[in-house]
């Protein structure tokens, strides 16, 4: 075996990080392919070469399956991880080692005056493995490996399927692609995912927290998007226009962190809405004010559903539709001290995005509608989903002008359910020997949590019986560049975990992983963990032939 102890683990990792797979670069394709041929050497891989694929996506990159199989044996845990990683511009003058660990973390130590205080506790300490993805999540991945391993050695009583995918960090279009090729994987193979066991890295509550967690469901997203039409004017006549930036700047002081958003379960709270994108669309400077502009908020859930966030989200949109209009007329009084005038008379028009289609229609006619909406795509050229899905918008608001001004409510990719497997029966019983054996075998307190705060691709394994169409029909690229696995032939339900290394900052040019808990505990916890929930599956099937 050659992924089995701290050493092995630590150079297996070391390979891994020092392929810049930052998503969408060639590093991230390279990455799925060296993965490919260091299984593809394993002894088992090559008496059975047809159970490890490097699967070709539509867009050219791969995601990776592995399957270890025991004869006559249909009950699998699929083993799920991503091997992209953020960018690293963050780490300024350290970029060119940011995945390079050991000379990241030898310039570290030269100039530790740079570090934060605890940062430069841990370099000193001996214990972590700076660099780009060693905690999110190629240490997750590393420990996969070694599990595939054992199995190969007979470790297991069932079936392990590894599935490593691109592109988490950004649109989760490998985890979108692959659910359907594991639901035909289960038909060719004969087998069952019984489980499904991600190995994202545990998350600080807090700075400096040091409980160790695990995750038995994963919180939810949604990328909801404001487009304002305002009426331009020339700065010179204010008053005879509506700034589409004073519209934007309503929306985000009514809706950034807006406590009203936030969602209690069970102790557990997501945190409030947050802009992640707010411009005018002017492309070049004049003295005509703004008349098109979009915000876009990152807004999380747990049990909420995807209807009444949106019932939220409309009706945020309206009451700032309301105080725009104020406090325009509240400005407009304040003016006329000066140069007494008849105000113009408007009101806001608040739209949804499938609402507007029917709207265009209305104005512009079907074919006119449907022209623009060809021209515009068949014209994306190198625009990104957030900004292509803000183009489509603006087109057809385009073809609204009477109805000016205006809000129109819409979704952009990516999106992400909520999911929680806190309350299936084989979760629950493995979740609760795990805490158990934690505390037995090595003193830990593993502290269970309900969703994993980070976003996961775990999102997309219960889609099979979750209802997304709020989202969807008001969403631009829905089915025209993107979607997600639906019908019993694509969607999945699998009940899911996640029992990952820690570590601390990730996403920063500090992030870092605790070597001592991920490589020499992690291990024997996630083994634990497998065959538990093949032990439970076991026990769950034999009741259900008895029955």
């Amino acid at each position: 075996m050659n992924w089995q102890t701290k050493d092995e683990l630590l150079a297996l990792l070391t390979s891994l990080v020092q392929y810049e797979s930052i998503t969408g670069s060639k590093g991230e394709a390279a990455l799925a392919e060296y993965l490919y041929f260091i299984l593809k050497d394993k002894p088992h891989f090559q008496k059975h070469p047809d159970d490890v694929i490097l699967h070709p996506m539509d867009d050219g990159r791969s995601f990776l399956t592995a399957l270890v199989k025991k004869k006559n044996v249909k009950k699998t845990v699929l083993l799920l991880s991503h091997f992209d990683v953020v960018d690293i511009e963050d780490y300024g003058e350290f970029k060119h080692m940011a995945c390079k660990p050991a000379e990241l973390l030898s310039s570290f130590l030269e100039k530790k005056e740079l570090l934060p205080e605890r940062v430069r506790r841990d370099a000193e300490s001996g214990d972590w493995l700076f660099g780009r993805g060693t905690m999110d999540m190629k240490a997750g991945l590393c420990v996969q490996l070694s599990m595939l391993e054992r199995a190969m050695n007979g470790h297991f009583e069932g079936n392990l399927l590894l599935i490593t995918v691109p592109d988490e960090e950004v649109n989760s279009r490998g985890m979108i692609e692959a659910v359907p090729a594991l639901k035909e994987m289960e038909k060719k193979h004969d087998i069952t995912l019984t489980a499904c066991l991600n190995a994202e890295p545990m998350f600080e509550k807090f700075p400096g927290d040091q409980q160790q967690y695990f995750y038995t469901g994963s919180i939810g997203k949604v990328l909801a998007g404001f487009f304002c039409k305002g009426i331009e004017t020339h700065v010179g006549e204010p008053f005879s226009g509506l700034n589409a930036n004073l519209m934007v700047s309503e929306i985000n002081r009514l809706l950034e962190l807006n406590a009203d958003y936030c969602e209690k379960v069970d102790g557990e709270v997501t945190p409030p809405p947050v802009n992640l994108m707010q411009k005018d669309l002017k492309e070049a400077y004049s003295v005509q004010t703004p008349h098109t502009a979009v915000t876009l908020f990152n807004v999380l859930s747990m049990k909420r559903s995807a209807s009444e966030m949106h019932q939220m989200l409309l009706k945020t949109a309206e009451q700032a539709a309301e105080e725009i209009m104020s406090n325009v007329r509240k400005k407009t009084q304040d003016f006329q001290q000066f140069e007494p005038f008849q105000p113009i008379e408007r009101n806001i028009t608040v739209l949804t995005f499938d609402e507007l289609v029917s709207r265009a229609k209305k104005r512009a006619g079907i074919s006119e509608t449907e022209r623009a909406l060809n021209y515009a795509f068949a014209n994306r050229g190198e625009l990104g989903d957030r900004d292509f899905s803000t183009k489509i918008v603006s087109e057809l608001a385009s073809l609204c002008k009477e109805d000016a001004p205006l809000i129109v409510l819409f979704y952009s990719p990516p999106l992400y359910p909520a999911v929680s497997s806190k309350d299936d029966q084989l979760i629950r019983n493995t979740a609760d020997q795990l805490m158990q054996y934690a505390a037995d075998r090595y003193g830990i307190a593993l502290r269970e949590v309900q969703y994993f705060p980070g976003l996961s691709d775990l999102s997309y394994l219960q889609l099979e019986k979750q209802e997304v169409d709020a989202y969807t029909s008001n969403m631009p690229l829905f089915n025209r560049g993107y979607s997600l696995p639906s019908g019993k032939n694509q969607a999945l339900y699998v009940p899911v975990l996640n029992v990952g290394p820690a570590g601390k900052d990730p996403h920063k040019w500090t992030e870092r992983l605790y070597m001592p808990y991920s490589f020499e505990v992690l291990p024997d916890l996630l083994s634990f963990t497998i065959s538990a929930l093949l032990k439970q599956s076991e026990s769950a099937g034999q009741l259900l032939r008895e029955k």
